[in-house]
């Protein structure tokens, strides 16, 4: 009797056994953890350019559409190109900030609105050309360049053209064209331009700009002296030309040219 209950006994322990070694083989292996290798430079570049890619959004949201500029390929020009590759490394913390910035040379860099204002107030086209007086740093001629055929750009000052020409082809813009010479003038060249931006204030609208404008154009540009206005030129189909004010503005005197003629008429 004994014999029989250790017997069963035995046959118990035996399957009891079996069934935990079967349990154990069905449990699911564990999931290997990989480690990312390390990759300083790449990630401090990439963190980087999320920083700079979230401070365009804000840029545009807060400074552009949370005032007055609705022109949706305005909007997506402003966040996609890179304000702070245009200013000095020293002021790239403030690239997007609400204010024009120094880019040396006492020149300056406009304010994220009035680029965005003057560039929606010219109306640019895929197919259309455009000429950017007083291209300074080249961020404006950017901007037009990823809402235009093409863009002439004009800066007076040798050392800020060649440096705009080639931080511009480094990043990419091969529908640019910048060089030196007073802005005065024009480009006669390339006329006629469907759009003309001029980003430095003279005391009157030059004519050779005016002369230059397609049918249908404008010229955006500030006027006055002290006391300056954003002004709008546009040449009628007929020849004819209208001309209004926007909003007060401050920029930087225009110099060359224009400057003689104010001194000479003084």
């Amino acid at each position: 009797m004994r014999s029989s209950r250790c017997s069963f006994r035995v046959v118990l322990m035996v399957a009891s056994l079996m069934l935990s070694a079967l349990a154990a083989t069905c449990q699911p292996a564990p999931r290997e953890t990989k480690t990312a290798a390390a990759d300083p430079g790449g990630t401090a570049e990439a963190e980087a350019t999320d920083v700079h890619a979230a401070a365009r959004r804000r840029m545009v949201e807060h400074q552009l559409r949370g005032r007055d500029i609705t022109d949706r390929d305005v909007l997506v020009a402003m966040e996609k190109v890179p304000r702070h590759e245009f200013v000095p490394e020293s002021m790239r913390a403030l690239a997007y900030a609400d204010s024009p910035l120094p880019i040396g040379h006492d020149q300056t860099i406009s304010q994220p609105y009035i680029v965005a204002l003057m560039t929606q107030l010219a109306r640019p086209k895929p197919n259309a050309r455009a000429l950017d007086v007083g291209t300074g740093s080249g961020y404006q001629a950017a901007v037009l360049a990823e809402l235009v055929d093409h863009v002439y750009g004009i800066e007076i000052l040798c050392p800020l053209a060649e440096q705009a020409s080639a931080r511009l082809a480094r990043l990419g813009y091969e529908n640019v064209e910048v060089r030196c010479g007073d802005g005065y003038q024009g480009w006669p060249e390339h006329a006629p331009f469907d759009l003309i931006i001029l980003a430095a204030a003279p005391d009157h609208v030059p004519q050779p700009l005016v002369d230059q404008l397609a049918p249908g154009g404008r010229l955006i540009l500030p006027v006055g002296d002290f006391a300056q206005d954003l002004v709008v030129v546009e040449r009628q189909a007929d020849g004819t030309v209208k001309r209004w004010s926007v909003i007060p503005v401050r920029f930087v005197p225009m110099t060359g040219e224009t400057q003689r003629r104010s001194e000479e008429r003084r």
